[in-house]
């Protein structure tokens, strides 16, 4: 779709500027600056910038709050400008409206409100790129309304078109966040999730868009594209949204990730890096550094931009404000990984604001606040900002005036409604200048130099050969871990690594790490795809829904080398004997591309502010691998011969192959040399071994593949193990000698369906809660608080004990009885939940099947595996929103 403009229609700006006064006076130790000398940047290269109307509640008059958490929001009134120079009376030219012409595209009132944002230019300055949005459509509802695509505007033909031609192409994703890549290509933000859909129909579900971690928008994730939009191809695969991509000097594409698996505390949006292909995927800055802004203890990292220093330039604000207002602050990610920590671990200063002391998220200041930035890159220390004074609105007159230190402290004065020139800010003079001068009822945006720039390094897509490239074939990528008792640099071992790894030394069964667990996050559909009860998630929403992957041992020195299915998010969890998460959830995402080898040197305390996740920072791996090369490591099997520097599951996948997971937690001794007699034995935690149908279907249970997953829900998979038949017979009479079932003892009636009091004060019996009725009783009886009750007259009912408090009226005096007896105040007895969603090792319900435990061997080591790994993802009541019943 190109569009050309039958005449420029360039005319002058005729704006009304706001009296503004002495700038001076409002920005602090700014000062401005109409100084017009030759300066060819400023004089010769156009700018391109955002002109849109505010926004105000129409009940409350208040300004509308912008949400960066949904980049999919619509704010009609936006228009597109092109402005001869960076200097206040060039001439501007709209350049975008000319693409909803015809009376469909206005609304009742006659006026034209699309929205247009994300400005990008090309390396010669002669091409913009960005995202727009066509006018909303009156009376259709979400899904049938206009999608943010991306547009092209070359400025020496005047030809404006949309990338993608096809309306059914275009119309398939909310596309935002366009740059160029060395190469021609596009990378971009967008909605449409086009390997994950593919992945979606391979398990067996329909294809969407799955929602972020909050719920509320699908999620944005970075997809690169022909210059003609072509080859669309998805290139990461977070759960919530990947925005702002920006290509590094270096083709790395450097971008602002929303981490949010688990809505754990550290959760934000922080710096990360991939290359074009989707390969290189590595955390950069900021996962602790969201409370480095006095202003606010929530910013978030976002719009990286290169800076004339070398370092990034990025704009700090939280997700929500309702005055627009960002720290525009400049991190060296190439030295830091925190604003105040360094790749090596040591504390220093690698995050600096360029106007300290701005005004953010409501806080007023003297030197106004800043809404975006765009640096010249000519040397200089200048950019092109949005910026607003300081404004107060006189209580009693309704009067806008200039902020003082009086006005602020005075109750006679409320925040203004912030009024966003744009401006040319020049740091090392300490003065700004106007560009597009500010109007009351508008703000102006996002203003960027159409300026020719070097050409970024060039990243050629990744080949892989050998075995990586025939699992890449097959749709793995591999993980490699060099030890998982490397924890942030330190060895946790007893004596050491190496007395861990020596199987003479140290059996299997004091190896406190044997297994690793591969979990994957499931895609959650909006309520247009599969609109299902939020009670689908059970006891908590926090680990939404999760799938595994599979299992694989860990070798004895605690290294793992596995194939790992490509293009999906996964995490990992470290296991005990039983196949139970030891340590913390990990609640980052990880992803590797067909082929690809994710490195880890070891494992990493959520709690530690140690860099961890970015392969330049952080210790070095303490597990220094094989002593020697074509020697066996100490008692081993000698035909597993070493090369230096390798790690144990190194050398067996180089003998062997490199191991795939499996659905099974199994173990067989491979490593014991002659020294150790006896061998130990080999165990397995197999499905097969159930009585009860399996998380797994037949055709993976025979072949387990890429797209194959273990799928635990309550009711099809866990509940139906509390009334499997487990009498004892007597060999000889067959008379049942004993009687283990878990609903003989666990349930409110008895043989004769009478009342009882549950053995334990937990009924497993089946129908639904009287507290959720989509949920089964059994269900929150094991992970919710409950009341302990008692038999009365043949009825249950809920134990009552005196509190030791007696009913007071207001005065606080005792309320008598018709006796004059004060009035105790009774309470129910707690009965706490014996399972927990934070894990198996967190439930006290596996205590009674301990070796010396009341409930020995009443299950099985399968059963209790399949609880186990069931909590430790979550314990979520669905885990498939296409099994839980429709709302």
């Amino acid at each position: 779709m190109e569009i050309k403009s039958p005449t420029l229609n360039i005319s002058r700006s005729t704006r009304l500027a706001v009296a503004l006064g002495s700038l001076a006076a409002l920005s602090g130790c700014l000062s401005s600056s109409d100084s017009q000398q030759a300066d060819p940047v400023v004089v010769e290269n156009p700018v391109a910038y955002v002109e849109r109307a505010l926004l105000f509640d129409e009940n409350t008059g208040a300004l509308v709050e912008d949400n960066l958490a949904d980049p999919s929001a619509f704010r009609p009134g936006a228009r597109l400008f092109l402005k001869a120079s960076a200097t206040a009376d060039a001439e501007t030219q709209d350049i975008a409206s000319r693409a909803f012409a015809g009376p469909q595209f206005l609304d009742d009132n006659g006026q034209l409100r699309y929205d247009v944002k994300d400005l990008h230019v090309s390396h010669d300055g002669s091409r913009l790129l960005f995202a727009m949005r066509a006018p909303e459509i009156e009376d259709a509802d979400d899904e049938d309304q206009p999608t943010w695509n991306i547009w092209e505007y070359d400025v020496s033909t005047d030809i404006l078109r949309r990338i993608i031609d096809s309306d059914v192409t275009a119309g398939a994703g909310q596309d935002v966040a366009p740059a160029y890549l060395p190469d021609g290509r596009i990378v971009f933000s967008s909605t449409r999730q086009r390997i994950s859909k593919a992945v979606l129909l391979d398990e067996g579900k329909p294809q969407y868009s799955g929602l972020d971690e909050e719920g509320d928008s699908p999620g944005f994730v970075l997809h690169v594209m022909d210059d003609d939009g072509q080859n669309i191809e998805q290139i990461t695969f977070n759960q919530s949204h990947d925005l702002d991509p920006m290509v590094a000097d270096d083709g790395t594409i450097v971008f602002s990730r929303w981490d949010n698996a688990g809505q754990t505390r550290n959760n934000g949006v922080n710096l990360y890096r991939v290359n074009p292909d989707g390969t290189g995927l590595s955390y950069l800055f900021g996962r602790h550094s969201h409370d480095s802004v006095p202003e606010a203890n929530d910013i978030q990292y976002l719009q990286p931009r290169k800076s004339d220093s070398g370092n990034l330039l990025v704009q700090l604000r939280p997700f929500e404000s309702d005055d627009y207002a960002s720290v525009l602050a400049e991190v060296d990610v190439d030295q830091f990984v925190e604003a105040n920590l360094r790749l090596d671990g040591t504390e220093g200063l690698g995050q600096r604001s360029l106007v300290p002391g701005v005004g953010l998220d409501g806080q007023l200041s003297l030197k106004g606040s800043y809404a975006s930035v765009s640096p010249l890159l000519d040397g200089t220390n200048r950019y092109l900002v949005s910026w607003t004074p300081c404004r107060l609105r006189e209580t009693a007159t309704d009067r806008i005036v200039n902020c003082t230190e009086d006005r602020l402290q005075s109750e006679d004065y409320q925040p203004a409604e912030p009024v966003y020139g744009l401006w040319l800010l020049d740091i090392n003079s300490e003065t700004q200048r106007p560009v597009v001068p500010p109007v009351e009822g508008v703000q102006f945006d996002e203003a960027v130099l159409m300026k020719e720039r070097p050409l970024e390094g060039f990243i050629p897509e990744s080949q892989f050969t050998g075995d990586e490239g025939a699992l890449g074939d097959a749709g793995y990528g591999v993980l490699h871990i060099r030890s998982v008792y490397d924890i942030d640099g330190v060895d946790t071992t007893p004596t050491g690594i190496a007395a861990m790894a020596d199987p003479l030394q140290t059996p299997p069964e004091d190896r406190p790490a044997r297994f690793l667990r591969l979990e994957k996050p499931v895609a959650i559909p909006d309520e247009n795809v599969r609109d299902f009860d939020n009670s689908a998630f059970g006891r908590s929403r926090a680990q939404l829904m999760r799938e595994i992957l599979g299992y694989v041992p860990i070798e004895p020195d605690g290294s793992v080398k596995v194939a790992v299915p490509a293009n999906v998010a996964f995490a990992i969890s470290v296991l005990d004997e039983r196949g139970q998460r030891i340590g913390a959830r990990h609640q980052n995402w990880l992803t590797v591309r067909p082929g690809e080898t994710l490195e880890c040197s070891g494992c990493h305390n959520p709690n530690s502010p140690t860099p961890h996740g970015r392969p330049d920072a952080g210790p070095s791996s303490v597990w220094g691998g094989a002593a020697t090369t074509s020697l066996p490591f100490p008692n081993t099997d000698p035909a597993l011969f070493a090369d230096m520097g390798e790690t144990m599951a190194q050398v067996f996948a180089r003998i062997n192959e490199i191991r795939r997971p499996t659905p099974d937690v199994i173990y067989t001794d491979e490593w014991s040399g002659d020294a150790v007699d006896p061998k130990p034995d080999s165990f397995a935690y197999a499905y097969a071994d159930l009585q009860t149908p399996p998380p797994i279907s037949g055709v993976c249970a025979t072949d387990w593949a890429p797209n194959c997953r273990i799928v635990i829900n309550y009711e099809q998979h866990i509940h139906p193990l509390w009334s499997v038949n487990r009498e004892v017979l007597d060999p000889d009479t067959m008379a049942v000698v004993d009687d283990y079932t878990c609903t003989s003892c666990h349930t409110d009636t008895d043989a004769a369906d009478a009342q009882q009091v549950p053995a334990g004060q937990l009924d497993l019996g089946d129908g639904p809660s009287p507290d959720e009725p989509l949920h089964f009783n059994a269900y929150r009886e094991l992970l919710f608080p409950d009341s302990e009750q008692e038999l009365v007259n043949g009825a249950l009912i809920d134990v009552l004990v005196d509190s030791g408090e007696v009913l007071r009226d207001e005065e606080g005096n005792p309320i008598l009885d018709a006796n004059g007896d004060e009035q105790p105040i009774l309470v129910t007895v707690p009965v706490q939940a014996s399972m927990s969603v934070n894990g198996a090792r967190a439930s006290r319900f596996f205590d009674v099947f301990a070796d010396d435990g009341s409930h020995r061997d009443f299950l099985s080591p399968a059963e209790l595996r399949l609880i186990a790994e069931w909590l430790d993802i979550g314990g979520q009541y669905f885990n498939n929103p296409f099994d839980a019943p429709e709302d």
